[in-house]
């Protein structure tokens, strides 16, 4: 066992796991919400053609591109055109944007692109990979941040400073790469088919300056992330806030098109103060595929990461236990899904906890059984 994670982790599941049950117990609405949502992602999944269609249509009546990207390959192809000789670039936490290699491709064109979550910037500095989906830092500890940030960003900050004043040299850092960033890409926690309205909850700020400094706005996700109504946006990224441990969310961001006033005759002018593009770049990369197999109900899953504190697995094997960024119970499933990758799931010890917590009900040992199947075939 590795000393520093094993400090790691058993302090985030002491912290997360009392948050969540805390939450649920003062909001027990929120469980309805849930399974409310079980059903409507299963309606769009056994509708998957029609609702890719319907949100094209939404994101363009709002003057947005609409970009429906078959493989990771051809979604960098897509971000690429986009961005064309741009170089300044903020990204927000998204591990669709890992699935895609977004960050080691731009880097590799020599774009300047930052991280803008702060436990998303730590792993960027630290040359590393997330070993969460929802805390990507959870492997750090304060003195190893610390040392980091002494090591790559201010000198004044050691592993003896306080968790407030790392974070506010890191703050400092990103202002400049805000104000001068001329591309913003994130992910999204749902999308409306309805409105083509992209939904991003956050805690930190980061991302209302991602979405809404640059002149570009590029938002990547997954086809399992449309639902079909904007009521159902809110209730997906709702769920996903309460089971991770941050209800209420401290921001929700709603993007529906580039930025627009209407404070002329109230007639509807694009661009206004934000950004003057919005593309959605929606991927299928394996999801498809998945609908109609035997791993379906993996894409039912809403990335709250709840299900990771209660494997024992996870516990033990940290960001190995899958393939970064897709770890944990949920990644051994995307993993899975998106680069066809079976073998971790030969780690799992079935001890089905992370179904007991899962709002989506996911019967994960079960799914995570076929996959060991696919791995033995294979």
């Amino acid at each position: 066992m590795n000393y520093e994670w094993d400090v790691a982790v058993n302090k985030a599941i002491l912290n997360n796991s009392p948050k969540v049950n805390k939450i649920l117990e003062e909001n027990p609405y929120i469980k309805d919400i849930a399974d409310e949502l079980r059903n409507v992602k299963n309606k769009v999944l056994d509708n998957i053609d029609e609702y890719i269609e319907k949100t094209e249509e939404s994101v363009k009546k709002t003057g947005g591109h609409f970009h429906l990207a078959k493989n990771a390959d051809e979604a960098m192809s897509m971000v690429k055109e986009i961005i064309k000789e741009r170089t300044k670039i903020v990204v927000s936490k998204s591990n669709v944007l890992y699935e895609i290699k977004l960050r080691d491709e731009m880097e590799k064109e020599g774009k300047d692109i930052w991280e803008t979550d702060l436990g998303e910037y730590l792993v960027q500095i630290n040359k590393d990979m997330p070993s969460h989906m929802v805390a990507p830092a959870i492997h750090l500890t304060k003195d190893k941040i610390g040392k980091l940030l002494n090591e790559d960003l201010d000198k004044n900050i050691n592993e003896n400073s306080s968790a407030e004043d790392m974070v506010k040299s890191v703050r400092k850092f990103l202002m400049e790469k805000y104000l001068a960033a001329e591309v913003g890409i994130t992910g999204a926690n749902s999308v409306a088919a309805d409105t083509g309205s992209v939904l991003l909850i956050e805690n930190e700020g980061n991302i209302r300056m991602d979405t809404v400094l640059p002149e570009i706005h590029i938002a990547i996700t997954g086809i399992d992330k449309i639902v079909p109504t904007l009521k159902d946006a809110f209730n997906e990224v709702i769920v996903q806030a309460s089971y991770a441990g941050f209800y209420p969310p401290t921001y929700i961001n709603v993007t529906s098109g580039p930025s627009a006033t209407g404070d002329i005759e109230l007639q509807r002018v694009s661009p206004a103060t934000g950004p003057k593009e919005f593309h959605l770049i929606v991927l299928d990369n394996g999801r498809k595929e998945a609908i109609n197999s035997e791993i379906r109900d993996s894409l039912l899953c809403i990335r709250c990461g709840r299900c990771y504190f209660s494997c024992p697995s996870y516990k033990l094997y940290g960001k190995d236990f899958g393939d970064s960024p897709y770890t944990g119970p949920t990644g051994i499933m995307w993993s899975a899904v998106t680069m066809k990758k079976y073998d971790k799931a030969m780690l799992c010890m079935h001890s089905g906890g992370c179904k007991e917590v899962c709002p989506m009900k996911i019967d994960i040992p079960k799914v995570i059984e076929k996959i060991k199947f696919r791995y033995i075939d294979s």
